[in-house]
């Protein structure tokens, strides 16, 4: 008699929140994780993680908490955090450089002049529709599938987008490699490619067109 093993797929449980101060550190560390360096990237020299941590952190508690949104999704049973949603509204300096009093703080705190044309900040223009859009910077624990598992992810980028569509606006999002962008397909977002920021780094952009919920 042979016998047959059977694998249940245990949906994943998590609680997604919107973060805090307190939480900068960790969803820092996420979005600054050093990934696997891609052929189209060139790495001529090595990427400062601590000066690219340090100027997030920034960022994160001088511009992102303060006029958008940043949502956690943890594991239920232990607080493990799974990933993190970072969202930013149109006007919001996230097309251009830094406004004055973000700029003063990165210039005090960092020990490296801030780019003069952040490429990162070109590529958003680039890909991004000519009327004002919403940025989302969405980004897990590597390795770990249930981290971006699609009902996650789901939860962790609703109120976002709820936002987002209560205004009836485009929105372009960041993910830091190509499979998590396609994961955000059954979402609406389309078209990823790929965008050097640094030496041996490299993100993804994909767009979301403006969904009129009252017209559907």
């Amino acid at each position: 008699m042979t016998m047959t093993m059977t694998t249940l797929q245990i949906p994943v449980r998590a609680v997604v929140r919107a973060a805090g101060l307190v939480d900068v550190p960790a969803v820092v560390r996420l979005i600054t994780q050093p990934q696997a360096q891609s052929p189209s990237c060139s790495a001529s020299q090595a990427v400062d993680w601590e000066q690219a941590q340090r100027a997030m952190r920034l960022l994160l508690a001088h511009h992102a908490l303060e006029e958008g949104q940043v949502w956690a999704a943890e594991r239920e049973d232990d607080g493990t955090l799974l990933a993190a949603a970072v969202w930013l509204p149109p006007g919001s300096g996230t097309g251009g450089r830094p406004g004055p009093a973000l700029k003063n703080v990165l210039s005090r705190e960092l020990t490296t002049r801030l780019p003069r044309h952040p490429v990162l900040s070109r590529a958003l223009k680039a890909a991004g529709p000519d009327q004002p859009f919403w940025t989302l910077v969405a980004v897990c624990v590597p390795d770990d599938t249930e981290a971006w598992d699609r009902t996650v992810v789901a939860d962790l980028l609703a109120p976002g987008l709820r936002a987002v569509d209560d205004q009836v606006a485009t929105a372009v999002a960041v993910t830091m490699s190509a499979r998590h962008g396609d994961q955000l397909r059954s979402l609406g977002f389309r078209g990823p490619r790929e965008v050097c920021v640094a030496p041996g780094a490299s993100v993804w952009l994909t767009s979301r067109q403006a969904m009129d919920r009252a017209a559907a």
